[in-house]
């Protein structure tokens, strides 16, 4: 019988072992966590709308009326006047006929897969996709193909090679760890001339990118014909929680009759998707909030530039500083940590062996002085190392 104490032992020898910290006070850039006031660099909140009195309102309002929970799933009696609202709120902020609001982005994209796919057809993913893609793919029974990160070009080869009956391509419109955008506009035109489907999960562009924060779409100037299925979350730059999927009428009724993470799974509570209502008018007159948070990106790169930092390439809120070991990233993050700075050292499984790194995400709500303190304390503990 395998010692589970053994391996929990081993992952802390190996600077694996993962601890939750205790919040204190409301997702902000300053917070309270574990008893010490930070300035928090590590939420994917990017526009400030987790704490914004409007939809706060609207969540308690919403609250008054509907109560806590839903009760049920959406196909029993869980579906609420206000579900129903979002979905349509977002069908026409993302210009597709309908939506389907799913609890997690997890279960949105295991839903997909498995309603989608099934034995004899394939799917193909990057090799940097996320967790959630990546184990829809296994748990769809498809053959899972997966290719070098941002090579198009191997992509095409394994889809020209395949015989399969249906192909699905699924990918990362922002990368999660590495904060770089996937060629969509190359993945798209592959896609059409080998007769697959093409699903995004837009998870940290929708709301961040695109002059209306249409996401990585609209950053692109994509349609709904380049890229059929469209997987948003609510709990990024929306500041709320759950997802949703976005495409014509045929997918959206196909998976409320098929995706078993649809049909099986509670719905949310009614008062955040009242909440996320806000949310979304938010987001498409927030080009202000974009604007600074661009302005934030570009100012914590040429500061990084300045130190002598290692980063990798994005142009996006995640912005990763390279530090090689599991051991160094974890005693910087706890080093910023005593200084005042919230920064997750992330560490394999989640990256590749020997790309630990800091994930710094930055927010529209960050000072100029606070990017700067971050940089100055980051050079500094990495030259302690």
């Amino acid at each position: 019988m395998r010692s589970l104490k053994a391996e929990l032992e081993q992952r802390k020898q190996e600077h694996l072992y993962r601890r939750r910290r205790i919040t204190e006070s409301p997702q902000a850039v300053h917070m309270r966590i574990d008893g010490r006031d930070v300035t928090s660099f590590c939420s994917n909140d990017y526009l400030g709308l987790a704490n914004d009195p409007d939809i706060i309102k609207a969540f308690q309002n919403a609250a008054n009326e509907f109560g806590v929970g839903s009760g049920a799933a959406h196909l029993i009696n869980g579906h609420s006047r206000y579900h129903h609202e979002l979905e349509e709120a977002l069908a026409e902020f993302t210009g597709r006929e309908r939506t389907l609001l799913f609890s997690t982005g997890y279960m949105a994209n295991l839903g997909v897969a498995q309603a989608l796919l099934g034995k004899g057809d394939a799917v193909f993913e990057d090799r940097l996709n996320h967790a959630s893609l990546l184990d829809g793919g296994l748990l769809s029974q498809a053959r899972l193909q997966r290719y070098p990160h941002q090579d198009s070009a191997a992509l095409e080869n394994k889809l020209q090679a395949s015989r399969a009956r249906q192909k699905l391509i699924m990918t990362d419109g922002v990368f999660s760890m590495d904060g770089d955008i996937a060629p969509l506009p190359e993945l798209a035109k592959i896609a059409r001339q080998n007769d697959a489907w093409l699903m995004v999960d837009d998870a940290h562009g929708l709301g961040a990118l695109g002059k209306n924060g249409g996401g990585t779409l609209e950053h692109y100037g994509l349609s709904t014909e380049d890229v059929p299925v469209l997987m948003g979350t609510l709990g990024k730059a929306f500041g709320t929680a759950g997802a949703f999927v976005a495409g014509d009428e045929d997918l959206i009724e196909y998976l409320i009759q098929t995706a078993r993470s649809y049909i099986y799974t509670t719905a949310m509570p009614a008062a955040i998707a009242a909440a996320t209502l806000v949310s979304v008018e938010k987001i498409r007159n927030g080009q202000d909030r974009r604007d600074q948070l661009n302005q934030n990106i570009q100012h914590f790169r040429a500061a990084a530039r300045e130190h002598g930092l290692s980063l990798l390439e994005s142009e996006t809120a995640i912005q990763g500083v390279m530090t090689g070991s599991s051991k160094a990233a974890l005693r910087v993050s706890n080093l910023l940590f005593e200084k005042g700075f919230l920064v997750t050292a992330i560490r394999p499984p989640t990256v590749p062996q020997n790309t630990a790194r800091l994930r710094i995400t930055l927010s529209c709500d960050h000072s100029s002085e606070d990017i700067d303190h971050l940089i100055r304390y980051i050079s500094k503990s990495c030259k302690t190392l």
